[in-house]
């Protein structure tokens, strides 16, 4: 039993060296600041995914990270600063559903989306719910169909701004279902909640941690989740495909890009800076109130497959739904 404890007690030596031996040569990539630019406004999921993400990677990196939030065209203008930047790994660009329609939507975008940008790994995935308004008299995704169809273009969906997560799931939601729903943008996911939560607006797509306070208050009615398989969060709830919309799935996902000039060493550096902060303890827990999932072993290669296949189902969506940028 000694002879145990002393070989266990030694391995956990060996392997403690082994990480602070990584740490330390991880630490060495990295020269000065790190930036990660962030597409939309502060206080949104995307910001608070990146701030969460930076937070653990400053101490593996050795360097303070800074959330840069540039909102704006779409996350365009955060995509051309990353490009602008100098490619050595310090600036990285936080993709979402925005960074892989915006080549269906913008003819004349300033770069390649497959070409300009290197994926190093998606950080996080998190449900999208359908809610209505709680006086809209729909108890199910057949119901709020069968209303749309009644009342063609009296029914309207607010989100976050074109483009965005939010207004994609409509829009789909839409192609999928024939029903007529008038979109209303909004300056942030914040000021779109508020105004359904208000009546402004008759029913929205959104992350379930924002809508499950206002569900639970009786002001907001959970209808679905825009996922293709149940959510390990709401496991009562049934997905929007279940629900009688087959083929409907949108997840909210977040990653971590660079431009393509980035040195394959740099690059390396980051994924594994990223994949260390997503094993962490206190990152997956802190994700998990949030609603999310790190994305734990993705690699570049995954990640850049995924890209390719957002790109080519929102583009059938873009086309069908006749979305333009406004």
């Amino acid at each position: 039993m000694i002879r145990y404890r002393v070989v266990m007690f030694c391995a956990a030596l060996l392997l403690a060296a082994a990480a602070a031996q990584a740490a330390e040569s991880l630490k060495g990539h990295f020269q000065h600041p790190l930036r990660i630019l962030v597409p939309f406004a502060p206080g949104g999921g995307q910001d608070t995914t990146a701030r969460l993400l930076g937070s653990k990677m400053s101490e593996l990196a050795g360097q303070q990270v800074i959330v840069d939030n540039r909102p704006g065209g779409a996350g365009v203008i955060a995509a051309e600063l990353t490009l602008k930047a100098p490619p050595d790994g310090h600036t990285m660009y936080i993709a979402s559903t925005s960074f892989v329609v915006s080549p269906s939507l913008q003819k004349s975008l300033p770069y390649d989306t497959l070409k300009d940008f290197a994926p190093i790994m998606r950080v996080s995935s998190s449900a999208g719910t359908l809610v209505v308004h709680a006086s809209l008299p729909v108890h199910s995704v057949k119901d709020l169909i069968a209303l749309g169809k009644r009342k063609p273009g009296e029914l309207t969906f607010g989100s976050a701004g074109v483009a965005s997560n939010s207004h994609l799931s409509g829009e789909m939601f839409k192609v999928l279902t024939g029903v007529d729903m008038v979109h209303v943008p909004y300056k942030g996911s914040a000021l779109a909640t508020n105004a359904l939560l208000s009546g402004e607006t008759s029913l929205g797509f959104s992350n379930a941690i924002a809508t499950l306070p206002h569900v639970r208050s009786g002001r907001l009615r959970l209808l679905a989740v825009t996922l293709a398989k149940r959510s390990r969060l709401l496991p009562d709830v049934p997905t929007i495909a279940e629900a009688g919309v087959p083929g409907f799935e949108n997840m909210i996902w977040s990653g971590i890009v660079v431009s393509a000039a980035t040195p394959r060493a740099a690059q390396s550096a980051l994924h594994q800076a990223i994949s260390r902060t997503l094993e962490s303890p206190e990152i997956e827990q802190r994700l998990a109130r949030d609603g999310s999932e790190p994305f734990i072993g993705d690699t570049p290669e995954q990640y850049a497959r995924f890209i390719r296949s957002e790109i080519d189902k929102w583009r059938d969506v873009v086309r069908k739904a006749g979305i333009r940028l406004q």
